[in-house]
């Protein structure tokens, strides 16, 4: 018997010494959680899209537990998240107007064509490694659907070959800014009306040849632009948002109608385009 009963009694006796050590190390090296951070953390949606420059949720958390960050940088939760964290430092917050991307090419299918015929990975980043991808035009979007693949909101898809943004599900997290190999995204404020669709640096003469979409560097919608908002920067046109009003003398003189209005598409444009075209719906 008492070959079975010291066995049982030596391993207990070290359990009980292990659970003490235990409970003292828990006492001795307990580290206080903020509660300010566990409230800030449980009001952000938990998206960890990186949009406000922080690491993740928690992260930017404990950036504005601390002080060291505006209450107002989450973009997917907006107003409603920014008033809860208004809530929990007990101040009074109102998000920032609306972001939405914007893609600053259209030079799809009908409008361009590409110089040769890539097989390899279908990949943007990819393609445009292999000879500054395979379009005629340089800066156009690849189509190749590495923006939607990192946008959890389903708000970009590939139609006729260019990235297309659904403004209403766009949250402005700023995922397909920083994977677009093109620097062809944007976000722009939800309230500005007009922005240019290219982004080549090609001069105008080369451009007629290879997009009949692209903007030719003309100058004819700066002329026109009574608030003097718009520049002509590297071989094609940019609307300072801070000065336009909104007037869309640009968009009406334009030749190539390079200049289009905001929102570009919404959610029942999307599936009307899809409809046209027959193509599959993927959200």
């Amino acid at each position: 018997m008492a070959g079975y009963v010291l066995p049982i009694l030596f391993f207990a006796a070290i359990g009980a010494v292990i659970g003490i050590l235990l409970t003292i190390a828990s006492k001795v090296f307990f580290v206080k959680t903020d509660e300010t951070v566990s409230k800030i953390t449980d009001a952000l949606p938990g998206a960890n899209c990186g949009g406000c420059g922080y690491s993740g949720c928690s992260g930017y958390a404990q950036a504005v537990a601390s002080g060291e960050a505006p209450p107002d940088l989450c973009k997917p939760g907006g107003a409603q998240t920014a008033a809860k964290i208004g809530e929990v430092l007990g101040i009074e917050v109102s998000a920032g107007e609306r972001e939405v991307a914007f893609v600053r090419c259209n030079g799809n299918c009908s409008a361009t064509k590409d110089k040769f015929t890539y097989i390899g990975t279908q990949s943007c980043n990819a393609v445009e490694r292999f000879y500054n991808g395979m379009g005629e035009c340089r800066a156009r979007c690849h189509g190749m659907g590495d923006c939607a693949k990192v946008c959890d909101s389903g708000a970009i898809s590939i139609h006729n070959g260019i990235a297309v943004v659904d403004a209403q599900k766009c949250v402005a997290c700023g995922k397909c800014v920083k994977i677009c190999p093109n620097r062809l995204i944007v976000l722009v404020k939800e309230s500005q009306r007009y922005m240019v669709r290219c982004y080549s640096p090609d001069n105008g003469k080369h451009t007629r040849l290879i997009c009949k979409n692209g903007c030719i560097s003309c100058g004819i919608c700066k002329k026109k632009c009574p608030s003097d908002a718009i520049t002509i920067d590297n071989n094609h046109a940019e609307i300072n948002t801070s000065k336009c009003t909104g007037c869309g003398i640009c968009a009406g003189a334009c030749p190539v109608k390079c200049i289009t209005e905001l929102p570009v598409c919404t959610t029942a444009e999307i599936k009307e385009i899809k409809k046209e075209k027959r193509e599959p719906d993927h959200e």
